[in-house]
């Protein structure tokens, strides 16, 4: 990244790495909290269905993420681009 991204260099810092730290251990929290709705529509009555559609909680969530990384390494991280 350093070779092919020289402007880039400049943001390569250790604040900006405990950022991106941050970033990883929400998208963690955040993966790990669809478990929290899909265990439970998995026991419930609505199993069926939502086996048919569970993919749109996959969805929602990375569409979610990928907007909130973004916006992040854009304002916080790499404010100057």
């Amino acid at each position: 990244m350093i070779r092919t991204w020289p402007h880039f260099q400049p943001a390569l810092t250790l604040p900006n790495g405990l950022r991106l730290l941050v970033l990883a251990a929400l998208a963690n929290v955040g993966y790990s909290a669809a478990y929290l709705v899909d265990i439970p529509m998995l026991e419930s009555q609505f199993a069926n269905r939502w086996r048919q559609w569970r993919w749109g909680l996959w969805l929602l969530g990375t569409l979610f993420a990928l907007g909130f990384t973004q916006y992040w390494i854009g304002d916080e991280i790499y404010p100057y681009v």
